[in-house]
């Protein structure tokens, strides 16, 4: 039943939930961008080719992406206790989520950059543009409609894994769910934490997709 105490507790994880994904998807941003844009760069038709690096650095992403996220979570323990002392809550599930989520942004950033007009690279390496000035002033902005689309899936996807490590003390609407709504057997605070996070995705899918075709208008 809803007292309260569980309004409060709901209250607390609702933004819990907002701090798992806000705060990990910058920082796995901060990862998955760079390697995304690398990833580009030395493919064998890329704007500074270096097959084998390109191929070794895909592997070892590859890999992380197929690790399922609360076997990891359960494998990163030691690693989070000595990161933040910790191994639940939700700063000790950043952590992880980080770890999850930047593989897969950087294959979304690949993705969305591979989109770009070949012609329109071509031209800056025409004009005497260097690798890295291709990189922030051709292919970063030219792609960034699908960039912005791709930021709203991913915050979507780190939502998802924010609630499962609810089953590891990780804090947050999935903690509350588990906690309460499955092994308590409350089903109104089972529903009710599905329906929060439902909002929760589709306000990210909304703003994301707004944003993205704002940016295309502009460009």
């Amino acid at each position: 039943m809803f007292n309260s105490d569980m309004i409060s507790l709901v209250g607390v994880a609702f933004w819990e939930s907002i701090y798992m994904t806000v705060i990990s998807s910058l920082f796995a941003y901060v990862i998955g961008l760079p390697l995304g844009l690398i990833l580009v760069a030395t493919d064998k038709d890329g704007i500074a080719p270096a097959p084998l690096f390109n191929q070794i650095l895909g592997i070892i992403i590859n890999i992380l992406r197929s690790i399922p996220f609360l076997i990891l979570l359960v494998a990163m323990m030691p690693f989070t206790q000595a990161i933040v002392g910790t191994v639940i809550g939700a700063k000790a599930t950043v952590v992880v989520l980080v770890v999850a989520a930047a593989p897969f942004i950087a294959r979304l950033v690949e993705s969305s950059l591979k989109e770009v007009d070949r012609g329109v690279v071509e031209a800056a390496q025409s004009m005497g543009a260097s690798p890295f000035e291709i990189m922030t002033k051709v292919l970063l902005p030219e792609a960034k409609p699908s960039l912005l689309v791709g930021s709203a899936i991913a915050m979507t996807t780190i939502l998802g894994y924010s609630a499962m490590a609810g089953f590891c003390g990780g804090g947050g609407l999935g903690a509350v769910a588990i906690n309460y709504g499955y092994y308590r057997s409350q089903r109104d605070v089972m529903l009710v934490m599905v329906v929060l996070l439902v909002v929760i995705v589709q306000v990210l899918q909304e703003v994301g997709m707004r944003i993205s075709r704002g940016s295309d208008k502009r460009l």
